[in-house]
């Protein structure tokens, strides 16, 4: 605990004097993110910096448009049918994104534009063979 300013030392040389001692003590060694740049550097641009700090420091993601939700989706299926540990399955996941994908396109979503059209099921299903050889 600090002591009280002395009423003869001014405000801000008291301040300097807590600091450097602190500083000599080591009390500000190893403190996180000591020598890196300070974060959120921009917060003034933004308004809603703290919300988005927040949500990236809770490990959630603000929701989506629904085309680009679904765009995010169908690249998400796309990798887990390369990465598919069988055929059958690859091609399921394929077919399930692009009855997805055809839905959105007879309906229409809310969004920016889709622009995305339903896989080539066979394209994916002979890159998934070419690179599940051996």
């Amino acid at each position: 605990m600090t002591n009280r300013k002395p009423d003869s030392m001014g405000f801000e040389s008291w301040i300097d004097q807590q600091i450097r001692e602190a500083m000599e003590r080591g009390e500000f060694d190893d403190l996180p993110g000591a020598g890196k740049p300070l974060p959120n550097r921009n917060e003034l641009a933004d308004e809603l910096w703290w919300v988005k700090q927040k949500a990236q420091s809770e490990g959630l993601t603000l929701p989506l448009p629904p085309t680009l939700a679904l765009r995010k989706e169908a690249e998400e299926a796309l990798a887990a049918a390369r990465g598919a540990r069988t055929e059958n399955q690859a091609r399921k996941i394929v077919e399930e994104i692009n009855q997805k994908i055809d839905q959105a396109i007879r309906k229409g979503l809310s969004g920016p534009p889709l622009n995305l059209m339903p896989f080539d099921v066979e394209q994916i299903i002979t890159e998934w063979r070419d690179n599940n050889r051996g």
